[in-house]
């Protein structure tokens, strides 16, 4: 037998070479090189591919048809995938330990009805999932579990049982034997998920594979197996919380602009269709430091209640602290505030919170921001009907956001009376039945607030 071939890879980037580095020269990270073996054999899809004698056709004479997707019987799970799951195609979903990526994946198994699926576990018993699917809502009369660590196995199941759909929880814990190395190493995540892509493009079976995430909160194994799915998908949120999101990091079928809400109960994740009517507390009202952004996530529309509180700070140094909003543009809106506006807040703490649980990161937010910032700090309260956006420069303007009119249409579905919106963006107000107001600079919405 020919000697193993030892390498060392970088598990940030997929960068190789020859012996232990303690820094990586292309992305700069430190001590992230891993050994591994290469193996005798490549699995390769590609290379199978290009092996067919595929012969090269004009573009113009490929006719363009869409992708026939498999309508998985979830809304928001559709609304991420670009309308469906694609046959033959590989879905990475990673997320937080305890997060609900099993449950989610459950569940999308357990609403398909008259298709056949397979969930295969290499973490779990087939107990632990049957006591984990009675409580959640589907029917499971089509459903095969298995617990099984080598992917050999488990696509020996897949060929005998043809199902329509499977899961495979989750990468991390399959192993190939074809792979002289541990479970879980770069080497067998990249060829586990190598020979998954591979069956899956020629038997036409969709694939939704699990992925454990490092404590940067990235992709736990080497930056190539996202290369290799057609689509990644992060499920995110504060486990305190009972909201989760779902974003589309990559998707070669649709887009990566949209997002899926979910709520975590009892009987598992409950599809939320209008987040801005949870997200917002109906006792805010007399209440100072409280003001509502209209927010888009992804292309979703979101009306969110910002929450301050401005106080003297108790020690030598002011605190600075936000959730789920981004604490270095917090200190920057706080400079503009004191610079454009006036107001002194050097020994005063600062703590902002996102209410519900999520993280924003749209810029349209920052004159919510500041809004609930100058209330707390004046201690008077604002006006519950009214809901701002806008994002602010460093010269105390406010900048115009994109989908201007779906935030005002959600606000006024919402019933609130009045937006206050940048005043280069150009709309017609008369086309809706609340009152838009344009401001330009952060003291003209700060005049019109503490006037109403």
């Amino acid at each position: 037998m020919a000697k193993p071939v030892i390498q060392y890879v970088c598990s940030s980037c997929g960068a190789k070479a020859p012996q232990m580095l303690g820094r990586c020269p292309v992305c700069g990270e430190w001590g992230t090189y891993e050994e591994e073996v290469v193996p005798s054999r490549q699995h390769s899809a590609v290379s199978r591919q290009i092996s067919n004698g595929s012969r090269p056709r004009r573009l113009q004479d490929i006719e363009a048809a869409e992708e026939m997707r498999l309508d998985m019987h979830n809304g928001e799970f559709n609304r991420v995938l670009g309308g469906g799951l694609v046959p033959g195609s590989l879905v990475l979903l990673g997320g937080e330990p305890g997060i609900g990526k099993s449950t989610l994946a459950l569940q999308v198994l357990l609403q398909q009805g008259e298709r056949k699926t397979f969930y295969a576990s290499g973490e779990e018993s087939v107990r632990q999932i049957k006591l984990r699917a009675e409580r959640l809502e589907g029917n499971a009369e089509n459903l095969y579990l298995s617990s099984d660590t080598s992917l050999e196995h488990i696509l020996e199941q897949i060929r005998s049982l043809e199902p329509e759909i499977v899961v495979i929880d989750s990468i991390q814990t399959i192993g190939t034997e074809a792979v002289e190395a541990s479970i879980g190493s770069l080497t067998q995540v990249r060829e586990c998920a190598t020979r998954i892509l591979e069956f899956a493009k020629t038997s036409n079976i969709p694939f939704i594979i699990i992925g454990h995430i490092n404590k940067e909160g990235s992709l736990a194994g080497p930056k190539v197996l996202e290369h290799i799915v057609d689509t990644v998908l992060q499920f995110e949120g504060d486990q305190q919380y009972m909201y989760r999101i779902l974003r589309a990091q990559k998707n070669r079928f649709g887009s990566t602009s949209e997002i899926g809400i979910y709520e975590m109960r009892q009987s598992g994740l409950r599809e939320v269709t209008n987040p801005s009517e949870l997200l917002l507390s109906t006792a805010r009202e007399g209440l100072s430091g409280v003001a509502i952004a209209a927010a888009v996530e992804g292309v979703r529309p979101l009306l969110i209640e910002v929450q301050a509180l401005v106080s003297s700070a108790a020690y030598g140094t002011p605190q600075r602290s936000s959730t789920g909003f981004d604490g270095r543009r917090l200190n920057m809106l706080l400079a503009v505030l004191e610079k454009r506006v006036g107001f002194k807040l050097l020994q005063k703490d600062v703590f902002l919170n996102i209410a519900g649980g999520i993280r924003v990161q749209d810029p349209a937010i920052d004159l919510a921001v500041l809004a609930a910032v100058l209330s707390s700090n004046m201690d008077i309260a604002l006006d519950a009907g009214t809901c701002l956006t806008g994002e602010v420069g460093l010269a105390g303007e406010i900048r115009p956001v994109n989908r201007i009119e779906q935030r005002i249409q959600e606000a006024q579905k919402l019933g609130f009376r009045r937006i206050l919106v940048p005043a280069e963006q150009h709309i017609d107000p008369k086309r809706f039945q609340i009152e838009v107001v344009a401001v330009k600079k952060v003291t003209d919405a700060f005049r019109l607030l503490i006037k109403s």
